[in-house]
C-alpha cells in the first residue's frame, strides 16, 4: 500500500509542477516558455518576466494553496464527522465569510478590509456553531452538523438581506461577483496575509491523520486507544476553519473542491487518512489550477471559478457516485 501511495504522490507532484508551468503561459498576455522561466527564476527584468512574477505567480500560488486547503479540509471533516457528504462549509465557515465580505462591501470598505472581515466572519460563524453544539450532549457529531446548518442558514439569509439593500448599480455587482469566487484580484500582499493561516491549518491537519483514522471508529473506541476525542475534534475544527476562512477571504466562495477531491482520492488509495489528506492536497491544487485555466481560456471576461467548480465538479461527482458508489 505504501508503494502505491508513493507512486500516486510522485505522479500528483509532477502533475502539479507541469500545470504550474503551463498555467503561467495562459492569459490575455501571451508568454513563451523562456519568459516563464525567467520570471520564475528572477533572471529577467523584461515586461513578460515582470508579468510572471507580479501577476501570474501570485495567482497560481493562490490557486494551488486554496485548492490544497479546501481539499484537505473537506477530507478532514469527512473523517471527523464520519460523513462522506461533509464539505469544508459543514460548520458555516464559508457562509460566515460571505456575510463578512458582503457587509464590508456594503459599507464601502477597501479590498484589504473586505478580506479581513471575511476571515473574521468565517471564524465567528464556526465559533458560534461550536458553542451551540456543546449543549447537545448526547451526540457531539450530530450537534456540530445541525449547529453548522443553523448558522450557515442564518448567515446566508443575512447576506441575502444585504444584497437586497445594496445599491444595484455599484454595491450589488461587487457583492455578487465576490460570492462567486475569483482569483483575478489576488495580489502578493493578500496572498502573503492568507498563506500563514492556510499553511498552519494544513500542517495541523496533516499531522492529525492517524488520530483521525481512530476517530472513524467512534468516540468510545478512539478514547480506548488513547485519543482525546473532544480535544482532537476541537483541534481539527479550528485548523480546518482557519484554512476555509482564509481561502474564502483570499478568493471568495469556491465549492465542490473539498467534496469531490477527497472522494476521488479514496478511490485511488483507500480510506487511510495518512494517504488521503496528503494526496488530496496535491490533487486539490491541480484541480483548481485547471479550473483557473478554464476561467481564463473561455472568455476575455473571466468566468468566476465558483461557477466552473460547480460545472466541473457536479458531473465528476455524479460519475464517481454511479460507478463506485459502494466505495464512497
Amino acid at each position: 500500500m505504501e508503494r502505491k501511495f508513493t507512486v500516486w504522490m510522485v505522479g500528483a507532484a509532477i502533475l502539479l509542477v507541469v500545470l504550474l508551468l503551463f498555467s503561467a503561459q495562459i492569459g490575455p498576455y501571451s508568454l513563451r516558455w523562456i519568459d516563464v522561466w525567467q520570471g520564475l527564476t528572477g533572471q529577467g527584468s523584461s515586461e513578460p518576466a515582470l508579468v510572471v512574477r507580479q501577476i501570474r505567480l501570485p495567482r497560481l500560488l493562490a490557486a494551488s494553496l486554496v485548492g490544497a486547503g479546501l481539499a484537505v479540509a473537506g477530507a478532514a471533516f469527512q473523517a471527523l464527522f464520519r460523513n462522506p457528504m461533509a464539505s469544508p462549509d459543514v460548520l458555516g465557515a464559508s457562509s460566515g465569510a460571505g456575510f463578512g465580505a458582503a457587509l464590508a462591501l456594503y459599507v464601502g470598505l477597501g479590498q484589504t478590509l473586505v478580506s479581513v472581515t471575511a476571515f473574521i466572519g468565517g471564524l465567528v460563524a464556526v465559533g458560534v456553531a461550536y458553542l451551540i453544539s456543546l449543549r447537545v450532549r448526547h451526540n457531539a457529531i450530530l450537534g456540530l452538523v445541525l449547529s453548522g446548518m443553523i448558522i450557515a442558514s442564518l448567515f446566508n439569509a443575512t447576506t441575502s438581506l444585504i444584497k437586497l439593500l445594496a445599491d444595484p448599480n455599484n454595491q450589488l455587482p461587487s457583492i455578487t461577483f465576490w460570492l462567486m469566487g475569483s482569483l483575478n484580484a489576488v495580489s502578493p500582499e493578500r496572498l502573503a496575509g492568507a498563506a500563514l493561516p492556510i499553511l498552519v491549518g494544513l500542517l495541523v491537519l496533516l499531522a492529525s491523520t492517524w488520530p483521525l483514522n481512530l476517530m472513524t471508529l467512534g468516540d468510545d473506541q478512539a478514547r480506548s486507544l488513547g485519543v482525546n476525542a473532544r480535544l482532537l475534534r476541537l483541534l481539527v475544527i479550528v485548523a480546518a476553519t482557519l484554512v476555509v476562512a482564509a481561502c474564502a477571504a483570499l478568493v471568495g466562495l469556491v465549492g465542490w473542491v473539498g467534496l469531490v477531491i477527497p472522494h476521488l482520492v479514496r478511490l485511488l488509495v483507500g480510506a487511510d487518512n495518512r494517504w488521503v489528506l496528503p494526496l488530496s492536497a496535491l490533487l486539490g491544487a491541480s484541480f483548481l489550477l485547471v479550473i483557473d485555466d478554464l476561467s481564463r481560456a473561455f472568455s476575455t471576461a473571466e468566468i468566476p471559478i465558483g461557477i466552473l467548480t460547480a460545472f466541473v465538479g457536479t458531473p465528476v461527482f455524479c460519475t464517481l457516485l454511479l460507478r463506485r458508489g459502494d466505495q464512497l
